[in-house]
């Protein structure tokens, strides 16, 4: 009886206003802004948008939204726009188009006055916090027709794909070898907003850049994962990679690592350790993947890392890292290995640990191997050294040294991909 009270009076309100009234579908209550989605909202995303002129992104789609009369149009303005971010953050890595804001702030720099104005080229936090602007939009979007969750569901998997480049892979014909590689988003951002990500960085940084190797040029398409559970689970770096792994000549995982050094990831564990994701929600478990019965504990690099490691890359030093954290066969406790898993055991954390860089390392290389390819495949992980802001800035979004350890590590990552090819391609 309440329920149809309800409806009626629903139907009374449509009435009034000379309007119909909503469809069951149109009624549904719309989501709220992911925890990720909600850290927009504070001082840091908002000048990081402003300074890189990415702040007029979330907007502009908003108002595209409004011109949308069916879900196959706003699937439409979604694709459309989603690959539009994408391809702007790139060329603003890469030099091509505006690097900033036109607008001057009159806003107070450390140490005093003066104006801030705009944002390195290298910065990857413009195309994550506009990304985010943007899957607020659709989330909290009420059309005017009826939308239903599956489909306001398949309109923020569309925006994500293209504006990660996930679906911005494209080789040219030919005999140029081919390379992915593969960064992230910033995390850890309740702990400091600034955070800027390397990995997602040098993904802006090569993508679509030709590298030269002994054996000839090497194309370099690259894509960037978010930092969730959730979407691993589901399968987003198998989607994104099967289609090209048994076409591609080399691939490498990127993510930030450990402070002051590149690290070769040489072994990958099975095992989630529940540190806390975006989304701060936690998961501790076996890493979830399809058919887990033939599911190995362990995967290994086909990356060339002892080539990588004896050549002069840049200025951080790069180590064969070799280390996990296994229970040993027969075991209850877990033990660290320092080279490596001994038969039998169940991992605890790869040579990567057991958050999400060890996972898309182990995903990536387990379905090379599923594949069929770890003979033929030279792939696996590298992780950067961790990104740091100069002595005593504790608020500035940005700062020299900031950039200048942000340029070094994807210098230095094009020059570990350059090696890893010129070996790998020889052989």
């Amino acid at each position: 009886m309440t329920s149809l009270r309800v409806r009626i009076g629903v139907l009374g309100v449509a009435l009034l206003a000379g309007t119909s009234a909503p469809t069951a579908a149109q009624a549904t209550t719309v989501p709220a802004p992911t925890v990720e989605e909600q850290r927009l909202d504070r001082a840091v995303p908002q000048e990081i948008l402003r300074r890189s002129g990415f702040d007029a992104v979330a907007p502009e789609l908003a108002e595209a939204l409004t011109g949308a009369h069916s879900y196959a149009q706003a699937r439409q303005i979604v694709v459309r726009e989603g690959s539009a971010l994408w391809r702007r953050a790139v060329d603003r890595a890469q030099g091509r188009g505006p690097a900033e804001s036109k607008r001057r702030e009159a806003l107070p720099c450390k140490g005093g006055g003066g104006q801030r104005v705009g944002l390195s080229r290298d910065d990857d936090r413009p195309l994550y916090w506009a990304r985010l602007g943007m899957t607020r939009e659709v989330r909290t979007w009420e059309p005017g027709f009826a939308l239903s969750a599956q489909q306001r569901t398949r309109l923020l998997d569309a925006l994500e794909r293209t504006s990660r480049g996930q679906t911005d892979i494209r080789y040219p014909g030919g005999h140029m070898r081919r390379i992915i590689v593969t960064g992230f988003d910033p995390f850890t951002l309740d702990r400091d907003i600034r955070i800027s990500n390397p990995s997602g960085a040098t993904a802006l940084a090569l993508d679509g850049t030709v590298i030269r190797t002994a054996e000839g040029p090497a194309r370099v398409e690259t894509a960037v994962f978010p930092v969730r559970w959730d979407d691993f689970a589901q399968g987003t770096v198998e989607r994104t990679l099967r289609p090209y792994l048994p076409k591609v000549d080399l691939f490498t995982t990127v993510s930030q690592g450990r402070v002051g050094r590149f690290d070769v990831e040489r072994t990958n564990g099975a095992w989630r350790g529940g540190y806390p994701d975006n989304e701060n929600l936690s998961r501790t478990e076996t890493v979830p993947v399809t058919d887990p019965a033939s599911q190995p504990q362990w995967t290994t690099t086909t990356l060339p890392y002892a080539a990588i490691v004896a050549a002069k890359t840049g200025r951080f030093p790069v180590y064969d890292h070799t280390e996990v954290t296994e229970i040993p066969a027969g075991g209850t406790d877990p033990v660290v290995r320092a080279d490596g898993p001994t038969a039998g055991s169940t991992a605890r954390a790869g040579g990567g640990g057991n958050y999400l860089s060890n996972e898309i390392a182990y995903r990536a290389t387990l379905l090379r191997d599923r594949l069929g390819l770890h003979d033929t495949l030279p792939g696996g992980h590298v992780h950067t050294p961790v990104l740091e802001f100069g002595a005593g800035n504790t608020t500035e979004v940005t700062d020299p040294d900031f950039v200048r350890n942000r340029v070094d590590i994807i210098d230095q990552v094009r020059a570990i991909v350059t090696v890893a090819a010129d070996v790998s391609f020889r052989k």
